[in-house]
C-alpha cells in the first residue's frame, strides 16, 4: 500500500469539548498537508471546516449524538440534515445504546434508519460503542446498522476513557457485516503498528486524532524499509 492510499483510510479527528478555532484550523490544514481522507469535527465546527476544504479532495464529516447516543431519533435526524447543509458529507452517529441493551430494537432501528435517510446518500457511520456491549450485543448493533442502511460500523467514541478499538471488535465486526459494509476502527490508536494491525484485522477506516504522528512513522519506515 502506498503512503496516499494509507492516508486516506484515515479520518482525521478533533471532537474534543474544548477544540478552539485555531485547532480545527490546524486540523484541516494537516489533512491537506497529509492527504487524509476526512476529518472529523463536532457539528459546531462543520461550517469552519467546509469552509477551510473547499475545492480540497478531503470530506468534512461531523459526529450525531455525541457521545452518548441517548438523544432521540427526531434529534439526531435534525442534527444531521443540519450538518449536512453546513458541508458534511459524512456522519458518525452514536447508536442508542440503553435501547439496544434493553432490547428496544424497534427504537435502534428507527434511530439508525432516521439518519441514513436524513443523509440523502451522503455517508452514516454508526458507533456502536463496544466497551459497553456484549458480544451479542456487538453482533446485534452491526445486524441492525447493517439492515438500517448505514455504511459502516464503527467501534468507539472513546470518550470518558472508554476503552477504543480492539483487534478482536474490529475481526467479529467484520465477520457479521461481510465485505459490502465498511468497518471503522477508532479509539485508542495512536501509532502505525497498531493502525496497520487494525487494517490487517478488517478495518477500511481509522479513527484518530494522532494521525500526523501515524504518517510520519510510515514516512520513517518507508526510508529506512522500502516497500
Amino acid at each position: 500500500m502506498e503512503k496516499e492510499s494509507f492516508a486516506r483510510l484515515i479520518d482525521h479527528t478533533n471532537v474534543k469539548a474544548d477544540a478552539k478555532k485555531d485547532d480545527i484550523i490546524r486540523l484541516c490544514k494537516e489533512a491537506v498537508h497529509y492527504g487524509f481522507g476526512c476529518v472529523m469535527v463536532t457539528p459546531t465546527n462543520v461550517r469552519l471546516a467546509s469552509k477551510i476544504l473547499n475545492g480540497t479532495p478531503i470530506k468534512v464529516g461531523s459526529v450525531i449524538g455525541f457521545p452518548t447516543g441517548s438523544t432521540t431519533p427526531r434529534v439526531k435526524v435534525f442534527e444531521a440534515k443540519e450538518a449536512i447543509k453546513n458541508g458534511a458529507s459524512e456522519l458518525d452517529m452514536v447508536i442508542n445504546i440503553g435501547a439496544l441493551k434493553s432490547r428496544e430494537l424497534d427504537l435502534v432501528t428507527e434511530d439508525i434508519k432516521g439518519v441514513v435517510e436524513a443523509a440523502n446518500g451522503n455517508i452514516v457511520k454508526v458507533i456502536i460503542e463496544t466497551a459497553y456491549l456484549t458480544e451479542k450485543e456487538k453482533i446485534l448493533a452491526c445486524k441492525i446498522s447493517k439492515k438500517a442502511g448505514a455504511d459502516y460500523v464503527k467501534t468507539s467514541t472513546a470518550y470518558c476513557k472508554l476503552k477504543g478499538a480492539t483487534l478482536e471488535d474490529v475481526k467479529l465486526m467484520r465477520s457479521v457485516v461481510g465485505k459490502n459494509m465498511g468497518v471503522k476502527a477508532s479509539g485508542g490508536i495512536r501509532d502505525l503498528k497498531t493502525a496497520l494491525a487494525m487494517i490487517e484485522a478488517g478495518a477500511d477506516r481509522i479513527g484518530t486524532s494522532s494521525g500526523v504522528q501515524i504518517i510520519r512513522e510510515w514516512e520513517k519506515f518507508n526510508f529506512n524499509h522500502p516497500l
